[in-house]
């Protein structure tokens, strides 16, 4: 099966424009993410995450976004910054996006499509919303901000 997910224009945080596709993997964990949100902590998770399963065929892609509680104001640099002196974060992050409204990014748009949340909301609600899929795309799990990184390993064991 095709993944258009994996096609999806996106700015990294150094200004590379990039897709999903040019890291390639088995199985693929998005997440929208904010320095300055009670959530922020799971970057440790996600980078261990990250550290654990990369060579098995994860890659953990993080999109810092503004949009709740503007939990995330800084410029590329700060987040750059904040994230590897703070969590050591060396997963890939992506340019500041909004994840809902008219000016959603189209990967979370399809993600919501494809994965609504709690009585089928396409409404990201808050920070550290989980979606983890395989390259091919056939089923993508959502999984919200409470849910901690630690808890998607059997997810990932399942997929890899």
């Amino acid at each position: 099966m095709s993944n258009s997910l994996l096609t999806i224009p996106c700015i990294t945080l150094q200004g590379e424009h990039k897709t999903l596709a040019d890291f390639p993997a088995r199985v693929y964990l998005v997440v929208n993410t904010a320095s300055r949100c009670g959530f922020t902590p799971q970057y440790r998770g996600l980078e261990t995450l990250w550290q654990r399963y990369r060579a098995r065929g994860l890659v953990v892609l993080g999109f810092p976004c503004n949009q709740f509680g503007k939990q995330e104001p800084g410029d590329a640099r700060a987040i750059a910054d904040f994230c590897t002196l703070n969590y050591g974060v060396s997963f890939p992050l992506f340019s500041k996006i909004d994840v809902n409204g008219a000016d959603a990014h189209p990967l979370f748009s399809e993600l919501k499509r494809r994965a609504p949340g709690l009585l089928g909301s396409q409404r990201i609600r808050w920070n550290f919303t989980k979606f983890l899929f395989t390259a091919e795309g056939a089923r993508i799990t959502r999984f919200a901000p409470f849910t901690k990184p630690e808890r998607l390993g059997e997810h990932i064991e399942k997929l890899l």
